[in-house]
């Protein structure tokens, strides 16, 4: 359930950016492990600076989120469950405070969702990890309600990425149907969001659904210059690493699953 961007500095961007290029060069790390590298930084230096402007303002709705969006960005990139968790926490009590005071406050929900999807990753498996995701599934249906097209449509896709991967009833609440509405509706609402329509695109594989796939394929190069315009600089580089690898696995798969034509 990742998002994809960081409020850190340009300047900050350029110099760690740097950095994984010079430890790439230097010490021989491969490309993908220092952008993580950087990433971790960034995302570190982002949680600094969210946790003292939180502090300094605790009542103040857009210190509160921006704090809870740091802590999962930093729990996503942990090394470890045990930090996973901490910050995980750290981010549900920012956004639980904020929806209790400000219950239509849609990033509010939407990052403790997020949080909440850390904390069960890092208590996995376990009966309280599974108690979760219905945790994760209300809050980001809540998001969904107040403003679908937060961060990409994120709370849309989340639910779809949710319901593609949970086990279905009765151990939890995915489930194809409601996958591909969700899925969908996300490629709908935000289209030029690379993202939205690789996981649609997945997802369709996965379900055997190759010409599907294929339409889904044909939308994603026709966006693919002008996002690459549009989401640019040191903040989308994983980004773009990932979803470069990812088109290629979906358009190899595609290919294999199309059916053979006859002549």
């Amino acid at each position: 359930m990742a998002t994809f961007y960081s409020l850190a500095k340009s300047m900050t961007n350029t110099k760690l950016a740097m950095g994984g290029l010079f430890l790439y060069m230097v010490a021989g790390l491969p490309a993908a492990d220092a952008l993580k590298l950087a990433d971790r930084e960034r995302a570190e230096s982002e949680f600094r600076r969210a946790q003292t402007q939180f502090l300094s303002a605790t009542n103040n709705a857009t210190n509160v989120w921006q704090f809870a969006r740091a802590c999962f960005d930093c729990a996503e990139l942990a090394t470890n469950a045990t930090r996973r968790a901490e910050l995980a926490r750290l981010g549900i009590a920012a956004g639980r405070q904020l929806v209790a005071r400000e219950p239509k406050s849609a990033p509010g929900h939407y990052y403790l969702a997020m949080n909440y999807g850390e904390l069960a990753d890092a208590e996995a498996p376990s009966l309280a990890a599974y108690k979760l995701v219905k945790e994760v599934e209300r809050e980001f249906k809540t998001a969904t309600e107040l403003d679908e097209q937060f961060d990409f449509a994120g709370p849309v896709r989340n639910l779809g990425e949710l319901y593609l991967q949970a086990p279905g009833w009765p151990v939890s609440v995915g489930g194809k149907r409601k996958a591909r509405e969700w899925l969908e509706r996300a490629a709908t609402l935000a289209p030029d969001y690379p993202e939205n329509l690789l996981n649609l695109a997945e997802a369709q594989l996965k379900w055997h659904q190759a010409a599907e796939a294929d339409k889904t394929l044909q939308k994603l190069d026709l966006l693919w210059p002008a996002a690459q315009t549009n989401l640019a600089g040191a903040k989308w580089e994983s980004s773009w690493e990932d979803w470069r690898v990812r088109r290629l696995t979906v358009k190899a798969e595609a290919v294999r699953l199309a059916p053979v034509k006859k002549n």
